[in-house]
């Protein structure tokens, strides 16, 4: 029994500035639980929300309250008795039409327990106001309508014989309405006790349901308190992995760093050596060049000295001839 939660969710809570009635004044850091409770007992719906041990919501549904959605991811309601106007910023769309959707639900289901509620009062209190009637007359007794022996006596006395018949016949009616309404009164003064006993069991029962509605709260704070030791736990870890793995990348990058120097000097004698290679290509060029015409210029040579030597040979050749001559001249003469 007691105040359950029925739903809940997560969002960044704001309150309205009291003073400007314009400005939203966040009242949470982070995104907080914010849960639907239902007390069985008084057939009451609120919205809840903690911050750590401070309730930064405690709104209790009412049939005249609306749920306004201002954009895509946020959403407003107007509570009276708190005298304030509460936002929820949601992750996502569709947290806020959840919660529009739910806020509604017992929107109507608050406004059906409140007619059934009234129903009920006014049951209760229709014959309360007839025993407050009743109050009204004192208890009526026989003697008290039809007087004592001595009032009576001179009215039998004087017409006895008239009045027999009547005063036989409106004894017992008389006495039966005294005893009927001395009833009633007992009956009014039992229900205006009971409806004494009523509100003291009513207030009783909302003392209770303040006690275990604080004592709900208790646990949603502990169970709340977990919950978020078990979130810093994960993100200690979390951000543990993560500082890891950014020294990682930090090496990766340094090394990446060297590699690039490497890159850069090994790209830059690529250079160098390409412009050599160009530089000796040229070289190369020009001596095959070179060296070409030094061959055409060593067979010019050869072939100028091939006809030399053809030359040279005729005349030897020829100057062979002469010498025979010359001698055989010698010998004839």
């Amino acid at each position: 029994m007691g105040e359950q939660p029925i739903f809940s969710t997560r969002a960044h809570v704001f309150q309205i500035d009291p003073n400007t009635k314009k400005n939203w004044v966040p009242t949470s850091k982070h995104a907080v639980t914010v849960s639907y409770f239902y007390d069985s007992t008084r057939n009451v719906y609120r919205i809840i929300s903690l911050d750590g041990s401070k309730a930064i919501i405690n709104s209790t549904i009412t049939p005249n309250m609306t749920f306004t959605k201002t954009s895509q991811k946020f959403g407003q309601w107007a509570d009276s008795r708190a005298n304030t106007v509460y936002g929820l910023g949601f992750s996502s769309e569709h947290h806020l039409s959840k919660f529009a959707e739910k806020f509604q639900e017992f929107k109507e289901a608050a406004r059906l327990a409140k007619e059934k509620s009234q129903e009920k009062m006014e049951l209760t209190s229709t014959p309360s106001q007839e025993s407050a009637g009743g109050d009204l007359q004192s208890p009526l007794t026989p003697e008290s309508i039809n007087g004592t022996d001595d009032e009576r006596t001179p009215d039998v006395t004087q017409n006895s014989e008239s009045r027999a018949e009547p005063t036989q016949n409106a004894l017992p009616f008389s006495h039966s309405s005294a005893i009927s309404k001395h009833w009633e009164a007992e009956l009014a003064t039992l229900k205006g006790n009971n409806a004494k006993l009523t509100a003291a069991l009513l207030e009783s029962t909302a003392n209770v349901t303040e006690l275990e509605c604080v004592s709900s709260q208790a646990n949603a704070v502990h169970t709340h308190k977990t919950e978020l030791n078990q979130t810093i736990q994960e993100l200690e870890e979390t951000l543990k992995e993560k500082e890891e793995e950014i020294e990682r990348l930090k090496q990766e990058i340094d090394n990446a760093r060297e590699l690039q120097e490497q890159r850069d000097s090994l790209t830059q004698k690529l250079q160098e050596v390409e412009i050599r290679n160009k530089d000796l290509e040229g070289q190369l060029s020009d001596l095959e060049q070179r060296l070409e015409k030094s061959q055409s210029e060593q067979e010019a040579f050869r072939n100028n000295l091939k006809t030399l030597l053809d030359i040279l040979d005729g005349k030897i050749f020829e100057l062979t001839e002469l010498r025979d001559n010359l001698a055989k001249l010698l010998e004839c003469s």
